[in-house]
């Protein structure tokens, strides 16, 4: 037992949150750029709308591999070395001279992603004590909902006004104070010298479970970017909103976020099972109310900060989910693998969106459709559940032995 008491919340939190506030605006902005992207790059809205996917399956293929690579490495270098990639990935962003070169800039930041959060959860919730657990990781995660909440309204701002090329300017700056604030405040870690066996690791990730709660990870988050890869669209051309009003109803969508995280942090600490049963019925209730107000331009503002309480309500339930199957050993890669999870899930979600507005119904019916993914992420969520009940028999009977 450790004799010295730990800080409710300490320093470090906040280093480890303004790097997911960096990191969570080069996911988020790309959304209120679409309308300038698309007429400046000649594509068209979808087209657009792709930079968003490439991005996430760019964060699912590098959360593994790069927390594999980094897997000897102390985890305050990881941290730092990843922040600088993003820098360079949003440099080349700004830079890049047609759309094909944006893509790939888009990959190469996304790279980081999924390795930071995962390696930065671990890292959270070992500052804390063991029933803050799950608020250690809506802490470190509110800078992805202050990242919404004040860098994506910002971002839209920036492009209408000065270009979307500006607003990646100013992520490569937001990557430079978010490696100092690492470097000054994130202790050491010592274990990360001497990591568990890699198949050790594996064998933690490789269980059923692990895998359920990647897959309600997935296929419940989906739905959120199947609606909100293409806010901007819906509430434009939908909603009747002019564009210089995009800016301002993002920040209501930004504060649903911070109050949703702060929430199902605390639901999770209290009621694992129930929360994570009950985030996800509420987003896939919200996304489907969202379906009848979306030319109601007071319903629509309402339902978009709705959705932001309703989408990261869900995400520290799901993460716990995950760290806690994987426990020991597994649970470096588990949480990089359920942060490559979630962005697998915005890849087939703007995806998804995309081939709708191209090839199915439009832009009205993309409430349904993500409120219908989200249900198979909840269906995968009470199976998982029924399979823990079944266990806890067998596990009783096996000690009593």
């Amino acid at each position: 037992m450790d004799p010295s008491p730990r800080p409710r919340t300490p320093p470090a939190l906040y280093a480890l949150t303004a790097g997911s506030f960096g990191i969570g605006c080069a996911e988020f902005v790309i959304m209120g750029l679409l309308l300038q992207v698309a007429a400046d790059l000649h594509v068209s809205i979808a087209a657009a709308g792709l930079l968003v996917s490439i991005y996430a399956f760019g964060v699912f293929l590098g959360a593994p591999l790069l927390t594999v690579a980094t897997r000897r490495m102390p985890r305050k270098a990881v941290l730092v070395a990843l922040m600088a990639i993003y820098t360079i990935g949003n440099l080349a962003c700004a830079l890049a001279p047609n759309y094909e070169a944006l893509m790939a800039a888009r990959v190469l930041t996304s790279l980081t992603h999924g390795t930071f959060f995962g390696v930065g959860a671990v890292v959270a919730t070992g500052l804390v004590a063991e029933d803050r657990k799950a608020s250690a990781i809506s802490v470190m995660f509110s800078g992805l909902t202050l990242a919404t909440l004040m860098g994506m309204p910002a971002g839209a701002w920036l492009g209408l006004h000065f270009g979307w090329r500006s607003t990646f300017w100013a992520m490569a700056l937001i990557g430079l104070v978010s490696m100092a604030v690492i470097v000054a405040l994130v202790p050491p870690s010592r274990e990360a010298h001497r990591p568990a066996p890699l198949t050790e690791e594996l064998r933690g990730v490789a269980r059923t479970q692990v895998w359920l709660g990647l897959a309600m990870t997935m296929l419940g988050f989906a739905g959120v970017f199947v609606v909100v890869a293409y806010i901007q669209p819906l509430l434009v051309q939908l909603g009747g909103f002019a564009d210089d009003a995009v800016s301002p109803i993002l920040l209501l969508f930004g504060g649903g976020m911070i109050v949703g995280n702060l929430v199902g942090g605390r639901l999770a600490d209290r009621w694992p099972t129930r929360s994570l049963l009950g985030t996800l019925l509420a987003l896939a209730t919200v996304l489907a109310a969202m379906g009848f107000v979306l030319r109601d331009p007071v319903g629509m503002m309402a339902f978009v900060a709705l959705l932001g309480v309703a989408a990261f309500a869900t995400v520290s339930p799901l993460q716990l989910r995950v760290l806690r199957k994987a426990e020991g050993a597994g649970q470096n890669l588990a949480s990089s693998f359920n942060i490559a999870f979630f962005n697998l899930g915005n890849a087939f979600g703007a995806w998804l969106g995309a081939a709708v507005i191209d090839h199915g119904p439009g832009l009205a019916a993309l409430p349904w459709v993500a409120a219908a993914v989200t249900v198979l992420g909840l269906g995968i969520a009470a199976a998982s559940l029924r399979l823990d009940r079944r266990a806890a028999p067998q596990a009783l009977a096996v000690a009593c032995h």
